[in-house]
C-alpha cells in the first residue's frame, strides 16, 4: 500500500506538471487533442450508426411481431426442425417427414401453448401493381390490421386500415406512383381493392408495399409456408423446442428478451454458427492495430516537441538529483492527460456527428433504422483506444527525454544521439519476415489473407525502424542539392525524433491506401476479364420468359414509345417453354460428342436461333471473318454450331426433348442430322447453342419445336438508364413475365466506386494533415535554428523555403516508402483474391492470367507527387516569415 501511495504521489506531481505544460503550449495541445480526438470521434459515429442500423434481437421484435408474443410458421411436408433463437437468422430441418397433417397450424399451436393462445394468419408475398406507365412490383402481405396482435407492423398515418377484403393500405413509396386515397388500385392476378389508408411499413422504407386481408394478395407466393401471429401468455424456448417438433419455426419474444444458455440450443445450429466468428475477430483486430499504428505515430511529434520544449525543465530536474524514470513520468503524463481528454470530446462530438448524420445515412437504406442506438461498452473501449495510442505515442519521447545529454542542454546545445545500429538491423529484419509472410500467404490455400494481414503489420514496424536511416542516408547525399532543400534535409537528420514520426506517419496512412487500393483494383481487373457481355455493347433485347405471340406487338409499341429512333429486330428460334408451363430442351451433339459448349446462357429468347439469312446478333468472341464464314452457311443451309472445344465433324444432330411442368420423365420431340459449321468461341463465353435454318427446326414435326418470335433485339441508338427504367414498367404492364435487359459492358459496382474515391480522399487528407501537423511541429521546435538563420542575414523568403523543403521532405520521403511497403500485401493479396479464376481464356479470346495485378498508379501519383508539393506549398505560404531572436549559449 505504502509502495503505491508513493507511486501515486510522483504521477501527481507529473500529472499536475503535465496539464500546465499543456495550458500553456495551447497551439501544440490542440494538435494533439485533434489527432487523438478524430479517430476515437470517427469510431465512436461509426459504431452508433452500425449499432442504431443493424436493428437484430429485441429491436425488431414490434416490426416482426407486432403486439404478439410469437410468430410461428409451418411449412408444408417438414416434420421437424432445429433453429436457432432467431429463426430468421438460422434453421434447418432433419429430413422428418411430417406425421401430424391432419392438424392445422392453429390446432398445433394450441396443442403446446394450451387452448387459450390466440392466433391470427399472416401471410407474404410479391406481386406486380399496374400503374398509368405499366407495371411496378410490390411487397404484398395478408394481414388484419384491426387485431390488435398486428398493432406496430404497419403505421397508417392518413386514412383508415383496411376491414372489408377489398381494401388495402399502401406506403408513400407505392403511394407516389399514382394511388391517392380513396382511389382504386389494380393488383395483377389479385383484382382491384379500393386504397383507404396510406402510411409506412416499420421495415421497408422505400420499397412498394401494399397490406389488406385478402388471400388473392398472397395465393400465389405460399409456396408451402403458413405462418400466424400468437398471443396469450409468453412462449418460452422448451415451448419454441416442442413446436419445433411438429415442424414450426418459432420467433417468441419472451425467448429473444431473456434467451437460454447457449448449451440449450441444437448442436447443429452451434456448429453451423460458430465459423464466422474467428474470422470477424481476426479482421477486427487487424484494422485495430493499424488505426492504433497511425494514430500513435501521427501524435508522436507532437510528444517528441513537448518533450524538446521541456528538455532544459527536464535537464534541471536532472542536475538537482532527478531519476530518468521521474523525467519518463513527466512526459508520459502529457499523454495522460491529453489522451484522456482527447479521447473524451472524440466519443462526445462522435455522439453528436452520428446523431446528425443518421438522417443522411438512413437515405442509402431500403430498411428503417431502429432507435438511436449508443452501445457504451463500446464507447468506453474507443476511449480506451484514444488513450493508450497518446500514451503509446509518448514512449519514445519520454524513454529519449530521459537520456538526453544535461550538460549540452544546459549548454544550449542540441541534436540527438547517434542512432543505434541495433533498430535498422531489427527493422531489416522485420521488414523481410514481412516479404515472407506476405509471400507465405500468397501461395497459402488456407488462411492465406490472414497471413498477408499479419505480415503487413510486421512490414510497417521493420519501416518505422528503418525510417533513421533513410533519412541520415539521404542527409549525406544531399550535397548537390539547393541550399534550402539540403538545409531541410540535413536539419531532419539532425533532429531524427521529430522527423521520424512524422515519416513514418505519412509512410503507414500510404502503405494502407496503396495495398487496399492494389488489392481493389486487381479484383476488378479480374471481374472484368470474366465478364462476359451477352450483346454488342448498347444493344438490348427484349424477352418473355413464357412466349406469348399475341403480345409482341404491344411490346414492340411499348419499347418504340420509350426508345425513339431505336431499330427494332424480330429474334425468331425455338420457344424455350410451353403455354402450360413446361420447358423445352434441345442440345446439340457433333458424332459422339456432347456438351460442346461450357455454359451457355442467353438473353436472346432461346438458346437454338433460326435465320436463314446471316446471323441475327453479334455473338461476343467472334472476329469478323468467323461472322462473315457463319453467314455465308446459314445462306447455304447449314447450321452454324459454337463450341469451346475442337470439333472434327461436318454435320450436327439436334435433339429435343420436352419436360412437363410439374415434373416427370422427358418426351423426347425428335432428332434432326444437317450439315453444319463449328465456330470455337472464348473457353466459357458460350451465348446461345447454334443458329439454324428454318429448315432444321421444322424437321422435328412438332408444333412445339416450331420456330416463333422469341425476342425483340434493339439497336441503332443509345439507351439511357431512365428509358430503360420506362421500358420496364411498361412491358410489366403488359406481361409479367418480359423482361427488358441492355447490355452496357462490365460495369464496376458503386461500392467499388466509392471506396477507390474514399481510399484517394482519406489517404490523401491523412496525409495532408499528417504532414501539415507534423512539419508545423518541427518548425516550432525549430525556431531558434530559424530565428539564427534570420540573425546571419537570411531572407523572408529563405526561411519559408526552408519551411516548404522540410515539407517537403517529410511527405516525399514517407509517401515513397510507404508505397514501397504498401505494395507488399498489396500485391501478396492478389494471389487468394483474384487467383481462382474458373476460366483460361478473357472475353476477346486470349489467355486468361495465373492471376491479376492492376496497379492504381493514378492513386498513388497523387499520393505520392501531387500531395508532397500541395503539403510544401501551404507550409511555404502559412509560415511565419518574421521570428524573435533567440539567444544561443556556445
Amino acid at each position: 500500500m505504502r509502495w503505491l501511495q508513493r507511486r501515486w504521489a510522483g504521477w501527481r506531481l507529473a500529472l499536475r506538471l503535465a496539464r500546465r505544460e499543456a495550458l500553456r503550449a495551447r497551439g501544440r495541445s490542440i494538435l494533439v487533442l485533434v489527432m487523438i480526438a478524430l479517430p476515437v470521434l470517427g469510431v465512436t459515429a461509426a459504431d452508433i450508426v452500425l449499432q442504431t442500423q443493424d436493428v437484430s434481437g429485441s429491436e425488431s421484435l414490434g416490426r416482426r411481431l407486432g403486439s404478439a408474443e410469437a410468430r410461428v410458421t409451418f411449412q408444408h411436408g417438414i416434420g421437424r426442425v432445429a433453429q436457432a433463437l432467431d429463426p430468421d437468422g438460422m434453421s434447418m430441418g432433419d429430413g422428418t417427414p411430417d406425421r401430424h397433417r391432419g392438424l392445422t397450424g392453429p390446432e398445433r399451436i394450441s396443442a403446446v401453448l394450451g387452448p387459450g393462445a390466440r392466433s391470427i394468419p399472416m401471410a407474404t408475398g410479391s406481386t406486380s401493381v399496374d400503374t398509368d406507365r405499366g407495371a411496378i412490383y410490390a411487397d404484398t402481405t395478408r394481414l388484419d390490421l384491426t387485431d390488435p396482435l398486428a398493432d406496430g407492423i404497419f403505421d397508417v398515418t392518413s386514412g383508415r386500415k383496411p376491414h372489408a377484403p377489398d381494401e388495402v393500405v399502401i406506403n408513400s413509396a407505392l403511394a407516389g406512383h399514382g394511388f391517392p386515397l380513396g382511389g382504386p388500385i389494380k393488383v395483377q392476378g389479385a383484382g382491384s381493392f379500393t386504397v383507404v389508408g396510406i402510411g409506412e411499413s416499420t421495415s421497408y422504407r422505400d420499397l412498394p408495399v401494399l397490406v389488406g386481408t385478402s388471400p388473392r394478395l398472397t395465393a400465389g407466393a405460399a409456396m408451402g409456408m403458413q405462418t400466424w401471429l400468437v398471443g396469450g401468455g409468453p412462449v418460452s424456448w422448451e415451448q419454441v423446442r416442442a413446436l419445433n417438433a411438429l415442424g414450426g419455426l418459432v420467433l417468441s419474444r419472451a425467448v429473444m428478451d431473456d434467451p437460454p444458455p447457449d448449451s440449450a440450443i441444437p448442436a447443429e445450429i452451434r456448429d453451423s454458427a460458430s465459423g464466422s466468428n474467428q474470422s470477424t475477430v481476426a479482421v477486427v483486430v487487424l484494422i485495430v492495430v493499424m488505426a492504433l499504428i497511425e494514430v500513435v505515430l501521427l501524435a508522436g511529434p507532437a510528444f517528441a516537441v513537448g518533450a524538446r520544449r521541456q528538455s532544459r525543465s527536464l535537464a534541471l530536474m536532472s542536475a538537482t538529483g532527478g531519476t530518468p524514470d521521474q523525467a519518463r513520468r513527466v512526459v508520459l503524463a502529457g499523454g495522460v492527460v491529453l489522451g484522456a481528454t482527447g479521447a473524451l470530446l472524440g466519443m462526445v462530438l462522435g455522439i453528436a456527428a452520428a446523431w446528425l448524420l443518421m438522417p443522411a445515412v438512413q437515405r442509402f437504406s431500403n430498411m428503417w433504422f431502429g432507435p438511436f442506438d449508443v452501445p457504451w461498452p463500446h464507447l468506453v473501449g474507443i476511449a480506451a483506444f484514444g488513450l493508450a495510442s497518446a500514451l503509446l505515442a509518448a514512449v519514445v519521447p519520454a524513454w529519449i527525454a530521459s537520456r538526453q545529454d544535461v550538460v549540452a542542454v544546459l549548454a544550449g546545445r542540441r541534436g540527438d544521439r547517434a542512432p543505434s545500429l541495433r533498430s535498422p538491423v531489427l527493422g531489416a529484419v522485420l521488414l523481410g519476415a514481412g516479404v515472407a509472410g506476405a509471400a507465405y500467404g500468397a501461395r497459402s490455400t488456407q488462411n492465406g489473407e490472414y497471413f498477408i494481414a499479419g505480415a503487413a503489420i510486421v512490414a510497417v514496424l521493420g519501416m518505422i525502424l528503418l525510417v533513421p536511416v533513410v533519412v541520415v542516408g539521404l542527409a549525406r547525399l544531399s550535397r548537390g542539392l539547393p541550399l534550402t532543400l539540403r538545409y531541410a534535409v540535413r536539419d531532419a537528420a539532425r533532429h531524427r525524433t521529430r522527423t521520424v514520426p512524422a515519416v513514418a506517419a505519412v509512410a503507414a496512412t500510404v502503405a494502407g491506401g496503396v495495398a487496399l487500393g492494389i488489392a481493389n483494383t486487381s479484383d476488378e481487373a479480374q471481374n472484368q476479364a470474366e465478364y462476359t457481355p451477352q450483346l454488342t455493347i448498347g444493344q438490348a433485347t427484349l424477352t418473355q420468359w413464357k412466349p406469348r405471340q399475341e403480345l409482341w406487338t404491344p411490346l414492340r409499341a411499348a419499347v418504340e414509345r420509350n426508345v425513339p429512333g431505336a431499330t427494332i429486330t424480330e429474334l425468331r428460334g425455338i420457344p424455350t417453354s410451353t403455354r402450360g408451363g413446361g420447358t423445352i430442351d434441345v442440345t446439340l451433339r457433333a458424332g459422339k460428342q456432347d456438351g460442346l459448349l461450357d455454359m451457355y446462357g442467353s438473353t436472346l429468347g432461346s438458346s437454338v436461333l433460326v435465320s436463314d439469312g446471316g446471323l441475327p446478333t453479334q455473338v461476343p468472341g467472334l472476329r469478323d471473318a468467323d461472322v462473315a464464314r457463319a453467314d455465308a452457311a446459314l445462306r447455304s443451309g447449314k447450321a452454324v454450331v459454337f463450341t469451346s472445344q475442337a470439333v472434327h465433324s461436318d454435320r450436327a444432330t439436334v435433339v429435343g426433348s420436352s419436360f412437363p411442368a410439374r415434373g416427370g420423365r422427358a418426351r423426347p420431340l425428335g432428332r434432326v442430322t444437317v450439315p453444319a459449321m463449328f465456330l470455337r468461341v472464348p473457353e466459357g463465353l458460350g451465348t446461345i447453342q447454334a443458329v439454324v435454318p428454318s429448315s432444321v427446326a421444322e424437321g422435328f414435326h412438332s408444333p412445339l419445336t416450331r420456330p416463333v418470335t422469341v425476342g425483340l433485339l434493339v439497336s441503332g441508338t443509345t439507351i439511357t438508364e431512365q428509358q430503360q427504367a420506362d421500358v420496364d414498367e411498361a412491358v410489366q404492364g403488359i406481361s409479367g413475365d418480359a423482361g427488358f435487359y441492355v447490355e452496357r459492358g462490365y460495369q464496376a459496382p458503386d461500392s467499388t466506386v466509392i471506396l477507390l474515391l474514399v481510399l484517394g480522399v482519406l489517404g490523401g487528407v491523412l496525409m495532408l494533415g499528417g504532414t501539415l501537423t507534423a512539419t508545423f511541429l518541427a518548425l516550432s521546435d525549430a525556431r531558434p535554428d530559424l530565428a539564427t538563420l534570420s540573425a546571419v542575414g537570411a531572407s523572408p523568403r529563405t526561411r519559408r523555403g526552408v519551411a516548404a523543403a522540410y515539407a517537403l521532405v517529410v511527405g516525399l520521403v514517407g509517401a515513397v516508402l510507404g508505397t514501397v511497403v504498401g505494395f507488399i500485401p498489396g500485391v501478396a493479396i492478389t494471389y487468394p483474391l483474384t487467383g481462382s479464376s474458373w476460366r483460361t481464356t478473357t472475353a476477346d479470346g486470349t489467355q486468361m492470367p495465373g492471376h491479376f495485378l492492376d496497379v492504381p498508379w493514378l492513386l498513388i501519383g497523387s499520393l505520392v507527387v501531387a500531395l508532397p508539393q500541395v503539403t510544401a506549398l501551404v507550409v511555404g505560404l502559412a509560415a511565419r516569415s518574421r521570428l524573435p531572436l533567440v539567444a544561443r549559449l556556445g
